[in-house]
């Protein structure tokens, strides 16, 4: 049985949960292998809405077991006040798995997060300031906290020892902030072992286990592969692999065992925070993606920036994350425009690129090469198969699936779970 990854094709917020809803039924296991509660998934069961921020999607599906991967940096204040939000409604969390080697997201972190972007003024990043970045860096310096750490007192405050002793310098000497108390920070963490307990293990081998079961395992990526650290719109990107290889480093299995690679794709594009964005709109027509498209962060409430549908993104996502399916989400957002620009290439200082500029420069300074394509007035929430959109929504779907690089596989004709048109299956 399949192992599947499944990624952000843009910039994030292209409707990952759903894809995963869909899939659902058919999981054993849902893993959360990058990022932290800095992106969100919003999934509607009936008429129910569900806004997850570090919890695998998968935690509302009945006899699915949502893992927390070591790839993850865990804030356990958010864990488990997203825990005891689901509880509350009646979903049952008591399967979640967390891995021992996933690192912890502590009060420092959050603080120096903040601290950090404010001094940069007008080279802000555009983080969400919930210390995701200070964490990997810890990680990457070798001086994180592991959530295995949490269950050895001695271990733990000399590792908060050590990473206090220089971060206090700099709250002090740099930022004029008060230090922070070893004790404050060992005695918040102690206080939720007991509840860890139970959910703390081996997930690489908990996972090896089920694949070598012939069981099904959906790796869900965090934010997107243009907001890849390695991959993405560097500096202005998240502090994680978001790309299909992130699913192996930040889970513990191993290559070949990914026999799917899925990449969620909006019918428009969309981002949050500082960056390059070739095809943003300050219009209208950037009002009515918004407004109509609902693009709210799911975990800032912050309005995301819109623009027209980006093809050689979508390419570009395709050949780095071997993409073998992609699902296009909100087509039913562009009901209503009479022609709908897509860029086909960028203007770079007169020079014409069809693929995504390897060089920074070139990319803040590319301009979209557009191609319309007409619209269609039609309600198409009703759509369940591809026969049933109205031609120039098939149309529009066929040419985007040509310039892309990969079969796109399933159409999102609304926000409901069966709101949706399948054109092949995502794991036969």
């Amino acid at each position: 049985m399949p192992a599947v990854v499944l990624i952000g094709a843009q910039w994030g917020d292209e409707g990952k949960g759903k894809a995963t809803d869909l899939l659902s039924s058919r999981l054993d296991y849902v893993v959360k292998f990058n990022g932290g509660n800095n992106a969100g998934h919003t999934v509607v069961v009936g008429e129910e809405k569900y806004a997850l921020h570090l919890l695998p999607s998968g935690i509302l599906t009945p006899g699915v077991t949502p893992v927390i991967a070591n790839g993850v940096v865990v804030d356990i204040e958010v864990l488990f006040e997203e825990i005891e939000g689901l509880e509350s409604r009646g979903v049952d969390t008591s399967q979640l798995k967390i891995s021992a080697n996933a690192h912890v997201i502590t009060q420092y972190h959050r603080t120096l997060d903040k601290v950090t972007e404010r001094f940069l003024g007008k080279r802000q990043i555009g983080t969400t300031g919930r210390g995701i970045g200070p964490a990997y860096a810890d990680k990457i310096n070798r001086v994180g906290i592991r959530m295995q750490d949490l269950f050895d007192e001695n271990i733990l405050r000399q590792k908060v020892e050590g990473a206090l002793d220089q971060k206090n310098h700099l709250l002090l000497k740099v930022y004029n902030r008060r230090a922070i108390e070893v004790d404050e920070i060992v005695d918040d963490l102690l206080g939720y072992v007991e509840r860890l307990r139970p959910m703390v293990t081996d997930t690489s081998l908990l996972l090896h286990r089920a694949l070598e079961a012939g069981e099904t395992v959906l790796f869900e990526g965090g934010q997107a592969t243009m907001l890849d650290v390695d991959h993405g719109t560097y500096p202005f990107v998240t502090s994680s692999n978001a790309t299909s290889g992130g699913a192996v480093t930040g889970s513990g299995i191993a290559p070949n065992r990914i026999d799917r690679v899925i990449g969620i794709v909006k019918a428009y594009t969309t981002r949050v925070g500082s960056g390059p964005f070739p095809t943003e709109l300050f219009d209208e027509w950037g009002e009515f993606l918004a407004d109509k498209g609902h693009e709210f962060g799911t975990t800032t409430g912050r309005r995301r920036r819109t623009g027209w549908y980006d093809a050689p993104i979508a390419r570009y996502t395709a050949r780095v994350n071997g993409v073998t399916d992609f699902v296009l989400t909100k087509l039913d957002v562009l009901t209503g425009i009479d022609r709908i620009p897509v860029a086909v290439a960028y203007d770079v200082d007169g020079v014409i690129m069809e693929e995504v500029p390897v060089s920074q420069s070139d990319f803040h300074h590319a301009k979209p090469v557009y191609e319309e394509f007409p619209g269609w007035t039609e309600d198409i929430s009703g759509a369940r198969s591809f026969d049933d959109l109205p031609p120039n929504a098939q149309s529009y779907v066929r040419e985007l699936e040509a310039m892309s690089g990969a079969r796109f596989s399933a159409i999102g004709v609304g926000p409901g779970r069966d709101e949706i048109v399948q054109l092949h299956d995502l794991l036969d």
